[in-house]
């Protein structure tokens, strides 16, 4: 399992980002928000945060869930994070073909605007940054992981129960199914390219 110690694998922004990148590539990092730690506790992963890369007139933006649901250059996106660092995946054994490529950009477009979703529900009605990439990626027929229950992720910690104290009250949705940067840069579809 692939855990904290990703975070001596990840790359610089101040590396050129002229690279290539591919339109569907998964991007992870670290994020300075306040429910970071929490969630890295929860998942145990250093990555608490995640996008999917789309070319838009020939330059690299990410499709993200934050407040709301929107889209920000590469290099934003990348400077946002905690010492720039970040992380790029690429579905291993093929390529996404132009179909499977519209589809997902259309499906990305249809969530723009939304709320965050800071309960972290399964409902189409609000995102969080995970759950936009999981079910982009599901549009086309493509599970990168399963789903786990609330319950099943570490919520032992004292950030993680604070979080979910604020969040829930008393009403915690043990059963909930959630998925989690953690779980997708995990998949065994997925190998890192940066």
């Amino acid at each position: 399992m692939r855990t904290f110690l990703l975070a001596f694998a990840f790359i610089s922004s101040s590396l050129c980002l002229s690279q290539t990148y591919k339109d569907g590539d998964l991007i992870f990092q670290h994020s300075a928000s306040v429910q970071s730690i929490a969630v890295q506790l929860a998942t145990d992963s250093y990555y608490s945060h995640c996008g999917i890369i789309f070319y838009l007139e020939g330059k690299p933006f990410v499709f993200e869930a934050l407040e709301p649901v929107g889209v920000r250059t590469l290099e934003d996106w990348i400077n946002s994070g905690e010492d720039q660092k970040y992380a790029v995946y690429r579905l291993q054994n093929r390529s996404l073909d132009a179909t499977e490529l519209s589809t997902m950009k259309s499906y990305l477009k249809t969530q723009l605007d939304k709320h965050y979703d800071l309960g972290f529900n399964w409902s189409d009605k609000e995102m969080y940054c995970s759950e936009l990439v999981y079910k982009a990626y599901k549009a086309i027929g493509i599970e990168l992981c399963s789903p786990k229950a609330l319950r099943d992720f570490n919520l032992e910690s004292p950030q993680v129960r604070k979080i979910m104290q604020q969040r829930y009250g008393a009403q915690i949705p043990y059963d909930e199914p959630m998925v989690s940067p953690g779980q997708l840069s995990e998949s065994a579809l997925l190998y890192q390219v940066k």
